[in-house]
């Protein structure tokens, strides 16, 4: 994402708490600073994408961020994390500095492969005048679009995470089912494709389905806490989640088993590990 900002024509500044992770874009151009309070005093736009804690980290302290902000700065968040915790942080952020740095918050969807080819879904929340500030930046990354206030973009992703879960969860099942009935389950995935089971998951997934490749990517695990954010938002509105309630669980057992490290498509190992102990 950094390299598609750069590319765009900014000027990029950078820093990390692993310094050797800037390398390649200081050699490409990019300028270092040791600490995020001195990147403030060059940035308007900060993009950040730890964690929660992680962001508040970098946040606060004598080195941190908001110590550095001296004029109008937007930090945008785009981590994939709580929506309420969000919102909380951005109003922290804002009395901290005298509302002089705003928080947007701008999770993503597309994986390596979309930030690589400048591709992401780029889900925004936050203030008109502060996305509108952001939005630009973003764009070098894919397609950014302001969903509403502050939190906006958090539940877009939760929302996002459920129908990844749920898809990948189907894909996996049926893989197992059709194996075991003696089909070819890539001819299979190739067939429904072109028809309204098909989606762009399955065309990303339908490979590691039929060849059990489950090499690490996108960490299963991290759908835990993705879904866990999504059934907090769903209490907090009033909303029954039967399918949420069930792909959480899934992944949650699958992770306690040992498999959360893997790829989302491990989902097929498990159903598989089920089917042995019946």
């Amino acid at each position: 994402m950094a390299r598609r900002i750069a590319r765009a024509g900014f000027e990029l500044h950078v820093t990390a708490r692993r310094p050797a992770a800037a390398d390649a874009l200081v050699a490409d151009g990019a300028t270092w600073h040791g600490t995020a309070r001195e990147l403030a005093r060059h940035a308007d736009v900060v993009v950040m994408v730890p964690d929660l804690p992680d962001v508040e980290a970098v946040l606060g302290g004598d080195d941190g961020l908001l110590a550095g902000v001296d004029a109008p700065t937007v930090v945008v968040v785009c981590s994939t994390v709580s929506p309420e915790g969000v919102r909380a942080l951005g109003r922290r952020v804002a009395e901290a500095t005298g509302g002089l740095a705003r928080l947007v918050d701008a999770p993503v969807s597309g994986g390596e492969e979309g930030a690589v080819a400048g591709t992401l879904s780029v889900m925004m929340g936050g203030h008109d005048e502060d996305v509108a500030v952001a939005a630009p930046v973003l764009a070098a990354t894919g397609t950014p679009v302001h969903l509403g206030p502050t939190g906006a973009g958090e539940v877009a992703k939760a929302c996002n995470q459920m129908i990844v879960a749920a898809t990948v969860l189907a894909l996996g099942e049926a893989a197992v089912v059709a194996e075991r009935a003696g089909l070819d389950v890539r001819a299979l995935f190739d067939l429904l494709g072109g028809g309204y089971a098909g989606s762009r998951l399955m065309e990303v997934k339908k490979a590691r389905l039929a060849e059990h490749d489950h090499s690490p990517s996108g960490p299963a695990q991290f759908m835990v806490k993705d879904l866990g954010f999504a059934a907090a938002e769903a209490s907090a509105t009033g909303t029954a989640t039967p399918q949420l309630d069930v792909t959480r669980q899934v992944f949650t057992e699958l992770t306690d088993a040992g498999l959360g490290d893997l790829d989302t498509s491990v989902v097929q190992a498990y159903v598989e590990s089920l089917g042995r102990e019946r």
